[in-house]
């Protein structure tokens, strides 16, 4: 009976020890796939119209290449409107926590159900968007906005921009110091859009003979919904903008600030 009785005791403490062992393994795949779960993701989009001698691998590759070096953690995806359901698929845009968009002569073409999809992601599911350049007049944007997006006039007379840090304690700023780019177009203000809530950035660009134009608006932010966005004025096509440290920096913390869980 001793013999039974340690017998069946020992089998107690293996039973005991195999259930322990087995909701710790289910615990641990439960918080792996969670993680893999919230693993955030960006979207970098783009037409795909920059030229090869100063974007080899276009404006949204440039982008990309840098924001997998800053942002540790994220899913970076590239996508164009080339691609099968012009880059953003709804398995794709569901999961997105934030696009960055780069637009210029194809507005036009991209679709108003794909635009509506967009706008319903940033209002009511929180995603982040972010506005390059040109992008101001993208058919998201302007929904987006609810304005006419329009800049007082677009000129090829520029050499140069001063951005400056306007508000040191925004998000975006953060790490960014005073710098100046090569820009020749030049967006002129005013600037037809909602008064924004923040303007992180401003610029003075210096024209051909050596003229000042007047301070413009270069970084600009709102809430659309529940989302966040972030307009961006420097970034033409001809000019190697996205490959500035700075304006790395800049597009990285925007990432993170238009994140819906920042909010």
């Amino acid at each position: 009976m001793k013999t039974y009785g340690r017998l069946m005791c020992a089998l107690a403490l293996m039973a005991a020890a195999a259930i322990t062992f087995t909701a710790c393994a289910t615990t641990a795949n439960a918080q792996t796939k969670q993680t893999g779960a919230k693993k955030k993701v960006v979207v970098v989009w783009s037409e795909g119209t920059a030229p090869k001698k100063v974007y080899p691998n276009d404006i949204n590759g440039a982008i990309a290449d840098a924001l997998k070096a800053d942002l540790k953690g994220w899913e970076v995806v590239t996508a164009s409107i080339n691609d099968p359901e012009q880059g953003l698929p709804d398995a794709l845009l569901n999961r997105c926590d934030v696009i960055m968009w780069w637009g210029h002569k194809k507005h036009d073409l991209v679709k108003d159900e794909l635009v509506a999809k967009i706008v319903k992601r940033v209002k009511e599911g929180g995603m982040g968007f972010i506005g390059l350049h040109s992008t101001h007049f993208a058919k998201v944007n302007k929904a987006l906005m609810g304005d006419a997006c329009s800049w007082g006039d677009y000129k090829g007379d520029s050499t140069t921009v001063d951005i400056t840090v306007k508000d040191a304690t925004h998000p975006i700023a953060k790490g960014v110091k005073d710098f100046q780019i090569v820009q020749n177009e030049r967006y002129k203000e005013p600037y037809a859009v909602p008064t924004p809530e923040a303007v992180p950035f401003e610029g003075v660009y210096t024209l051909r003979g050596g003229a000042k134009d007047p301070v413009m608006r270069m970084g600009l932010c709102w809430h659309a919904g529940k989302g966040k966005c972030f307009y961006f004025q420097a970034g033409h096509e001809t000019n190697p903008t996205f490959f500035d440290n700075n304006v790395k920096k800049i597009m990285a913390n925007a990432v993170q600030w238009a994140d819906p869980a920042s909010n």
